[in-house]
């Protein structure tokens, strides 16, 4: 069953604007501690790609900012999270477990990069975004905190691991 199509599932849950208010200073506190650690992470794996998209490729760079929420952030958020939560809340009673399941599934997802950097990242992203999910029930709240991690990870350098174009 679809979300679209379940009556139980509560559709205030795809925005929840009171949670993200609460949440969203939070949510930026743990984008910063990200955006250090992931930008270390640029500079030790991939120092040669350490803000190259932004200073080299600016278009490419702005489109990604405008278009990364909406076509990558958003769904994934929608089948990772609200989906997944909302799906298996009958079988798997511990929100916690959820949340593990959640980051599992997520970083399984990106083992289409073939690189551990991908895997391993998303899994640490996955729970972060799982818990606050978990605890806010907005999924406009965990898309704006997948769009700052990967729109900062893409600026950064470290989104060459995250690149489809690597699969060719």
């Amino acid at each position: 069953m679809s979300l679209v199509t379940d009556p139980r599932f509560k559709r205030f849950r795809l925005w929840n604007l009171e949670k993200l208010r609460e949440f969203l200073p939070n949510v930026m506190k743990t984008f910063l501690l990200a955006a250090f650690v992931i930008t270390l992470a640029s500079w030790w794996f991939t120092p040669q790609w350490l803000f190259s998209l932004p200073l080299e490729q600016t278009l490419m760079w702005i489109a990604l900012l405008f278009l990364y929420p909406v076509l990558s952030a958003w769904p994934q958020e929608v089948i990772f999270r609200t989906y997944l939560f909302h799906r298996y809340k009958h079988i798997f009673k511990s929100k916690n477990l959820r949340a593990w399941l959640s980051a599992l599934s997520f970083a399984l997802a990106h083992l289409m990069f073939a690189n551990w950097i991908a895997v391993v990242g998303s899994f640490f992203a996955g729970l972060v975004f799982a818990y606050t999910y978990m605890h806010s029930r907005s999924t406009l709240l965990v898309t704006l905190e997948h769009s700052l991690w990967g729109c900062w990870l893409f600026t950064a350098g470290l989104g060459i691991h995250f690149d489809s174009g690597m699969l060719t």
